[in-house]
């Protein structure tokens, strides 16, 4: 009975690798990106690409797990995710109010360690971000806010909110 029970397990694992996701793979070149809007310098280039583009852009370098199910259903679900939070091959077709909100949340998210995530640092460790790659970031960010048109005083006092929270 222990027998059938394996085989089948077997079987089905073996059935499954041939149920794939559709993968996040864009040849580009995407013209929505973040860099056509906003100056991003070699070194910010270089961290948003090593750090964050895997979760948050229409193109995913997938490793090497990513071919064995359940698992690339499970990684496909965090990118999917990760890409409806903040897209940065999509950055410039948000609002200024979206993107305001999504630069003030890259400062907070950096800031207090949450991104890149855990899971994803366990593997990659160049993603680890050192305290000079968290200030570039946080700088850059802040030098992007600037060049946005002033917030609504109706979106000043919802970011005061946000900020005393």
């Amino acid at each position: 009975m222990i027998k059938k029970i394996l085989y089948v397990l077997i079987a089905a694992l073996v059935i499954i690798q041939f149920i794939r996701p559709k993968q996040n793979v864009s040849a580009g070149p995407f013209t929505n990106d973040v860099n056509t809007k906003f100056a991003v310098n070699d070194n910010v280039a270089s961290i948003l690409k090593q750090s964050c583009y895997d979760c948050h852009s229409n193109n995913t370098v997938y490793p090497w797990y990513a071919n064995v199910q359940p698992v690339t259903w499970w990684l496909q679900d965090h990118v999917n995710e990760g890409k409806k939070e903040l897209n940065f091959s999509e950055f410039a077709t948000y609002t200024a109010k979206r993107q305001r909100k999504k630069f003030n949340e890259i400062m907070d998210e950096v800031k207090e360690g949450k991104m890149p995530l855990p899971s994803y640092t366990w593997i990659h460790k160049k993603a680890i971000l050192t305290a000079e790659q968290k200030a570039a970031l946080y700088k850059w960010c802040e030098e992007s806010l600037a060049t946005l048109p002033p917030a609504e005083p109706s979106q000043q006092s919802d970011n005061n909110k946000t900020s005393a929270k």
